[in-house]
């Protein structure tokens, strides 16, 4: 739409006002930037005190865990390399790497590490759009790219809606726990990207039996995922990371 149309259509003074507004609200979707993960971005999981797996999980991507050893990865049945700087696991189409492997490893772990505390300090930092929607009772909305924020838990019952375009980002800054029920799917429309979605939890991330989230959950206590659960995203943890037959991709 170009200027003159919007003025004619407007009208007067009172368009200089809708015109500032609009400005206003370009420049505030503009300043909503992705969550820089840094080096963590090469992990699908990636966390500081271990990973569990029970039954046939299938993880496409690279896993890590730093400061622990590799003894705290648990249930992958691991291969170690023969240049001892990651393993190999059945059930991970990627690489497996521990703090106790050669080098570079441990240095790249750390830096990994790091940058998922960074990347978790930003998301919790950004100003928030919305605050303490419908309670964090949020299941069965549509929700339009934005920064959401709330004091206590979010429990998403039914099916969640993301709705932009591909370069539209989603942040949400949980203080207490994020729980997806039971064949509860959170799923995007519009073109958006999962690479866009941020899940900031304070507390446990907890995904039911067959439930679907999509995004990066930066986590600052433990990620646990039920029977048949999918994330499309990554799952950084502080602390651990237990996953029962899941797919994480």
């Amino acid at each position: 739409m170009k200027l003159i149309d919007v003025v004619s259509k407007h009208g007067g003074i009172p368009s200089i006002l809708f015109l500032a507004s609009l400005t206003v609200a370009s420049v505030s979707m503009a300043e909503t930037r992705p969550v820089d993960l840094g080096a963590a971005g090469n992990y699908v999981i990636l966390a500081k005190s271990g990973i569990t797996s029970t039954g046939n999980t299938s993880i496409t991507g690279n896993i890590g865990v730093y400061p622990i050893a590799a003894t705290a990865v648990t249930g992958f049945g691991l291969i170690l390399d023969r240049s001892k700087e990651y393993s190999t696991s059945s059930l991970v189409n990627g690489k497996v790497y521990a703090a106790n492997y050669a080098s570079p490893t441990p240095a790249n772990l750390l830096t990994a590490v790091r940058d998922m505390e960074s990347a978790y300090s930003d998301a919790a930092g950004r100003p928030a759009g919305v605050t303490e929607l419908d309670g964090g009772l949020i299941g069965g909305k549509t929700l339009s790219a934005n920064v959401y924020k709330w004091s206590g838990n979010v429990l998403i019952t039914r099916d969640l809606f993301l709705s932009g375009n591909s370069r539209a980002v989603w942040i949400f800054q949980i203080a207490g726990k994020l729980t997806l029920d039971s064949g509860v799917q959170v799923k995007l429309e519009g073109g958006a990207d999962a690479k866009n979605v941020f899940w900031q939890v304070a507390g446990v991330t907890n995904l039911g039996t067959t439930a679907v989230l999509k995004g990066t959950v930066l986590d600052h206590t433990a990620v646990t995922m039920e029977s048949g659960a999918t994330l499309n995203g990554n799952a950084l943890a502080q602390t651990d990371v237990t996953l029962i037959a899941d797919t994480l991709k």
